[in-house]
């Protein structure tokens, strides 16, 4: 972490002014994400996007909040410049080698409403090194992500200001055939966009006002100039927020792609460990929802260590034709035996490797491994038994399978493989273990109906999840990886309303967002809006209690 200076005389931190990007941590840019990793303090703006500190930054950095944005700060510019000046001064390079870096951390661009200038004037005024990494402002991603282009064959200006400093003269904004783009706090936009109608614009004239730009909680309401006041001043709108107004404001019908994803807003609860459901969560990310990761299991060294330890000298000295992995947990606990043994991959020469499935391939693939086996069809040890070759005297010259897996797994793998002339050593790697509730307000979401849909990826995580959090709502939409899960969700009382073709992650998400996109068809066919499983929930017990 960034440490005070002893008496030495030693250079001050060099300060990057890194723009944050407007919402969506995926607009970051790569020369930003760089900076932050190398950065020993950051200063944040209050609206500067934390989750990308959390995935960028190093642990040991220092965390300043400076306070900043188009909505205001608690601290006045001097104090800000001083708070740069200061953190420079007083923070040292954790490597040793040379002045510390501080990323000066602003939403959305640094040169665009922001106070830049004087921060940097600050910091030359001190003898500071700067650099500036330019980033994308919420002006044109916001906008972008509406489904509403800037120019048009019928619009090329744009009139772009602060609300809460409006230039004096309106009259270009008054304009017809100029797209004005106005951000800041919702009744200094609606002062701003009166202000256009007294100069002479049409009160027709097409706005559209977004809140949380580029994020997921993103909503776009479209309005006209004349009505845009009472949308404003109606306070439910979230910061931050930014108004377009101009004839551009109509091609969103056509040209909407972020509110219009299948899972769009949906909050999808992902009974997973944090480390095996990052591909799920992105694979959701992608069709517009959030996962929430609640652990069910947590994986723990076996009770008999010596049995794995055997198993591995075993495999190393050949005894083994085969070695069948069936889980990512699996790849972990050998890989984790072969570093305390001292060994490495070149321990799996002239052995076959089998993988149930996609995830538990790829482990192998990052520890430099190519699977021989990875079954076609159903990704499940039935998938692989389907595709495991008998043994064959005169083909083989070992009948020995080596199966390192979890102390509950179930025996269909070994009683088929042993039945197809295989010799199997079934040897528990790891222990899995019920994990601890979650906090009783995720209780209370999972219960209550706050989750728009559950994802289960084993029976295990299914029993888990009634055991430690309770049943979820009738209305979440539940999803399960295969049949055995399928099964085992239903004699748990729940209703199952998605079962991909193939048992794996990406398929059952995939499968998910075509639930979604039916449940979207169904309403417009209908004439209803699209709500979330959650937002209909809540609907029929708001009408309830009436």
């Amino acid at each position: 972490m960034a440490t005070e200076r002893g008496d030495e005389p030693c250079r001050p931190a060099r300060v990057a002014f890194v723009g944050a990007g407007p919402g969506d941590p995926g607009l970051l840019t790569l020369r930003a994400a760089e900076f932050l990793a190398e950065a020993d303090a950051v200063i944040l703006d209050e609206m500067a996007r934390y989750d990308v500190i959390a995935r960028d930054v190093r642990p040991d950095a220092g965390i300043v909040v400076a306070g900043g944005g188009d909505h205001g700060s608690e601290l006045g510019q001097a104090s800000r410049n001083r708070l740069v000046v200061r953190t420079a001064q007083t923070t040292i390079s954790a490597s040793g080698q040379g002045p510390g870096l501080v990323v000066r951390l602003m939403d959305g661009d640094p040169g665009t409403f922001h106070s830049l200038a004087d921060e940097i004037r600050a910091c030359r005024r001190e003898g500071i090194d700067i650099e500036v990494v330019p980033g994308i402002t919420a002006v044109s991603a916001v906008p972008a992500y509406a489904g509403i282009p800037l120019t048009a064959p019928q619009s090329r200006s744009v009139v772009i200001a602060c609300a809460s400093h409006p230039p004096q003269d309106w009259a270009a904004a008054a304009t017809d055939g100029v797209t004005v783009v106005l951000v800041g706090p919702s009744a200094q936009i609606a002062a701003a966009l009166s202000r256009i109608i007294d100069d002479g614009r049409d009160p027709a004239t097409p706005v559209a006002v977004v809140e949380r730009g580029t994020t997921f909680q993103q909503r776009t309401h479209t309005t006209t100039l004349a009505d845009a006041r009472s949308l404003l001043d109606g306070g439910t709108l979230e910061s931050p927020l930014l108004a377009i107004a101009g004839s551009t404001v109509e091609q969103r019908g056509d040209l909407s792609w972020w509110e219009t994803k299948p899972l769009y807003g949906w909050r999808v609860l992902v009974p997973r460990t944090q480390d095996q459901a990052g591909s799920m969560v992105a694979r959701l990310a992608r069709y517009g929802a959030v996962g929430d990761v609640v652990p069910t299991i947590g994986v723990e060294p076996p009770r008999n260590p010596q049995q794995m330890q055997r198993a591995i000298k075993g495999l190393v000295t050949g005894h083994y034709e085969w070695v069948g992995l069936t889980s990512v947990n699996a790849v972990r606990a050998v890989r984790e035996k072969f570093a305390d043994l001292g060994l490495d991959v070149r321990a799996f020469a002239g052995l076959k490797v089998a993988a149930v499935g996609g995830a538990t391939a790829q482990a192998l693939r990052d520890w430099g491994l190519e699977p021989d086996l990875v079954p076609s069809g159903e990704q499940s040890t039935i998938g692989l038994l389907a595709e495991w070759p008998p043994y064959d005297a005169d083909l083989d010259p070992i009948n020995g399978v080596l199966l390192p897996r979890a102390d509950i797994a179930t025996d269909t793998l070994v009683a088929g493989l042993q039945a197809n002339g295989w010799a199997v050593d079934d040897v528990t790697a790891y222990r899995t273990v019920r994990a601890a509730p979650p906090p009783a307000p995720v209780r209370g979401a999972i219960k209550g109906g706050d989750f728009d849909a559950v994802v289960f990826t084993s029976s295990s995580t299914v029993r888990n999840l009634v055991g430690i959090a309770g049943k979820p709502h009738a209305s979440t939409v539940v999803a399960c990886i295969g049949k055995a899960t399928c099964k085992t969700a239903q004699e748990h009382g729940l209703n199952v309303a998605v079962v991909p073709e193939q048992a794996n992650a990406i398929a059952l998400v995939d499968a998910l967002a075509d639930y979604g996109r039916a449940l979207a068809a169904a309403a417009a066919e209908a004439g209803e809006p699209v709500r979330r499983p959650s937002e209909r929930h809540t609907t029929r017990r708001r009408k309830a209690r009436r």
